[in-house]
């Protein structure tokens, strides 16, 4: 039986992806020729995705009867390690599926303000409304960026929101002035995260995104007429390109004022941000590589034109005001290797590695105690284990069994790599 073997990803087309071959998305499916793909230089290719998950099944390249990876594993569970299906039988391992879902994110316009519950949230919102939350699990993620990549997550620093209210009459003009003053009253404290600062921030978030449209609207007016006229404050220097944008691709959204509460992040290939349960967040511009949980459940708030769930949304935040390095993935060594990163965040349902190789370098990776899936996006080479040699270029998807060693060898172009897995510690 194979160790490593090629799988084929699904695409998904959401209003927000990027358009045609502009897509990593597109330019992924199209290079490693998805069966079944023909490309739309019109449609928007937000997503791929790559894993069990049954909104977006990957299933094997090699397979005459278009057979699931989830059906696959499930048939043979010693792909997947007794460890992991051990550990993740509540979550269906023993059925085939793996704890984690690999994407490519091409985002053209900013995706919808959001969060995602935690696990006993997640089982409640599934019960209660399953044609919404479709599965019961939770969605920790972290996202690596491919190209130069913005998003805006978790709650700014309070004094930070606080200079807002006091520089932003537009801003300030959607909160009752009782609520304010209490905010302001405790932005400056030594211990940002205690229950009264909490709580202080909770009332400013929930005044704002509870606003009237009427209210809003005519606020989110004069906001715009004010900085396209060249008179934003020096205090909103940073946040004014950010706002103009958002408001050009969602005109009159109360998620534009977010812009005043959550913190704005720019990064760069190499650079990764982890985001728990509880944070809110939305991704603005670029392309990533993006690992969860094995879960589809977004609670949304603003810039969508999706199902909005303020009141779920409001209550399972965690209102944690920081700045935006707590949420930075550091990178580090992977055991004795020259040319690969470890990015592990605080779960246990995935970590990630990225490969960078050199023209005809190579790097082994040791037999790894849990399924792994992989996605080259630059370059081509091979892939070695077991005495098997499987041929990738940019946009080809592996599975590498649990137990499985691999030795990755580059081409003459040089290659570029992520590697999700899983391995119980």
């Amino acid at each position: 039986m194979a160790k490593v073997f090629k799988i084929v990803p699904t695409t998904q087309k959401y209003d927000w992806g990027k358009i045609g071959l502009s897509s990593k998305v597109a330019q992924y499916a199209a290079a490693s020729k998805i069966p079944g793909f023909t490309l739309d230089e019109k449609a928007p290719y937000a997503e791929l995705w790559m894993g069990t998950h049954p909104s977006g099944p990957s299933r094997l390249l090699a397979s005459d009867t278009n057979e699931t990876l989830a059906h696959y594993l499930a048939a043979n569970p010693e792909l997947i390690g007794g460890t992991v299906i051990e550990r993740f039988r509540d979550a269906g391992a023993a059925e085939g599926n793996i704890p984690f879902l690999l994407k490519v994110l091409a985002i053209g316009k900013a995706l919808s303000i959001q969060t995602h519950p935690d696990k006993k949230m997640a089982e409640e919102l599934h019960r209660e409304r399953p044609d919404v939350y479709k599965d019961a699990n939770h969605k920790p993620e972290m996202a690596l960026a491919l190209t130069p990549f913005t998003a805006m997550c978790g709650f700014l620093p309070l004094q930070k929101t606080a200079t807002y209210l006091l520089s932003t009459p537009e801003f300030a003009a959607l909160i009752p002035q009782a609520t304010v003053d209490k905010f302001l009253s405790v932005a400056s404290s030594s211990n940002p995260t205690g229950p009264c600062e909490k709580a202080a921030l909770r009332d400013v978030f929930s005044a704002v995104m509870t606003a009237t449209e009427v209210e809003f609207q005519a606020q989110l007016a004069k906001l715009v007429q004010r900085y396209e006229a060249g008179r934003a404050l020096p205090a909103e220097s940073g946040v004014k390109d950010l706002v103009l944008r958002l408001n050009s691709q969602f005109p009159g959204d109360i998620g534009v004022f977010c812009a005043f509460m959550l913190n704005h992040v720019s990064m760069n290939p190499g650079d990764a941000i982890f985001l728990a349960a509880g944070e809110p967040h939305a991704y603005v511009s670029g392309d990533i590589v993006e690992c969860m949980a094995t879960s589809d459940n977004v609670i949304r708030a603003g810039l969508t034109p999706k199902l909005r769930d303020i009141p779920n949304l409001v209550s399972g935040l965690t209102y944690r005001a920081a700045d935006a390095s707590r949420h930075l993935v550091k990178p580090a060594s992977f055991d004795n290797t020259t040319h690969t990163t470890l990015y592990d965040p605080p779960i246990p349902e995935f970590s990630v590695l990225r490969v960078v190789l050199p023209t005809g370098a190579a790097e082994a990776h040791r037999a790894i105690d849990g399924p792994s899936i992989a996605i080259v996006t630059e370059g081509a080479g091979e892939v070695e284990s077991d005495g098997q040699r499987v041929q990738v270029a940019e946009g080809d998807v592996l599975f590498v069994a649990a137990g499985a060693e691999a030795q990755i060898i580059a081409g003459a172009n040089g290659l570029v790599a992520y590697r999700a897995f899983v391995e119980v510690k």
